[in-house]
């Protein structure tokens, strides 16, 4: 994530602010501009702003920022509860949003093609959801949005990690696939080294759960679950790029450096950006430690796992050229 500042007294700001905390001065994020910018009133505010605290603009008053328009299903307003989850859930879908337009890859919803992209944000406490990605329509359990339930259902199903900005990073994966892989000339390379995606989901989906990953899981997945069938060890290690590439971004931008690396450049080839995440994550576990927390990166990356990764950063760079063009 980049650093924003005020426009006003030029203090720093965060991706989420709507409020200077130095000079009171009110702040909007601009998507078209992607900026943080001073908004006196004269700026179209999300529609969604009283609802659930959106800081993004519109193209009009009265209406939905790209990000909200993007979500075709939600809780009713009266739904305090549900609401409530549904406020950190799309902040963390606004935060997947700038990401993938710093990547450069295509956001096109559902209203421009058949298949584009939607989100269905729903609450399990009156009817079963299940979190996952369809034909475009990105599906995510609110409740996944309270702390305790997350940890309590990462624990039983022995992960690692666990956040509702994971969710979506790891359901875009499989939204992009299609996109940026099928059809093109990386389709056999993607194949080669995750397996085919069109082998029977629900027979490994089975599988899985019932035998569980190989022992020896670690020395070629990004995580256990990345295991269950071709399709999710491209998701994880999408998933997985995308936090890499973030928080690279994060390091360059607040000049973060390790002793010995070299700079942080989320703008540098796949292999520089993986060489300096894997400079900082020490670091970073360390700082921690430190605090007395448990390591925000618990992972280890081997060299088939790294292969991915630099496969699916080439990919991405790739599709980006493409939407540029």
């Amino acid at each position: 994530m980049r650093v924003f500042a005020c426009g006003t007294c030029g203090r720093r700001l965060f991706f989420e602010n709507s409020l200077c905390l130095a000079c009171g001065s009110p702040q909007s994020f601009d998507p078209v501009e992607r900026e943080v910018v001073v908004n006196d009133g004269s700026l179209p505010r999300c529609a969604n702003v009283a609802l659930i605290g959106c800081n993004w603009l519109a193209d009009g008053p009265g209406r939905l920022c790209p990000s909200c328009a993007l979500t075709a299903e939600r809780p009713p307003a009266d739904d305090t509860a549900a609401i409530e989850d549904l406020m950190g859930a799309e902040a963390a879908k606004r935060w997947l949003l700038f990401q993938l337009g710093e990547l450069g890859l295509p956001v096109e919803s559902a209203a421009d093609r058949e298949g584009g992209l939607e989100f269905r944000l729903l609450s399990s406490a009156y009817e079963h959801v299940t979190t996952g990605h369809a034909s475009g329509v990105i599906t995510l359990d609110l409740a996944e949005v309270d702390d305790a339930h997350r940890e309590e259902i990462r624990a039983q199903m022995g992960e690692q990690y666990r956040t509702v900005l994971g969710h979506f990073r790891h359901e875009i994966g499989h939204y992009y696939w299609p996109i940026i892989v099928g059809g093109t000339e990386l389709e056999d390379e993607c194949r080669a080294l995750f397996g085919d995606e069109r082998e029977d989901y629900q027979a490994a989906l089975q599988r899985h759960y019932e035998q569980g990953p190989r022992a020896d899981w670690m020395d070629a997945h990004v995580s256990a679950y990345a295991t269950m069938h071709p399709a999710e060890d491209w998701a994880e290690t999408f998933a997985h790029l995308l936090h890499i590439r973030d928080s690279v971004q994060t390091a360059e931008a607040y000049d973060l450096r390790v002793a010995g690396a070299t700079q942080p450049s989320v703008d540098a080839a796949p292999a520089a950006v993986l060489r300096s995440w894997l400079a900082l994550m020490p670091a970073l576990n360390g700082m921690a430690r430190s605090l007395g927390l448990d390591d925000p990166y618990p992972f280890v990356l081997t060299q088939p796992v790294i292969e991915k990764l630099a496969f699916v950063d080439r990919a991405v760079r790739e599709a980006a050229e493409r939407a540029t063009a």
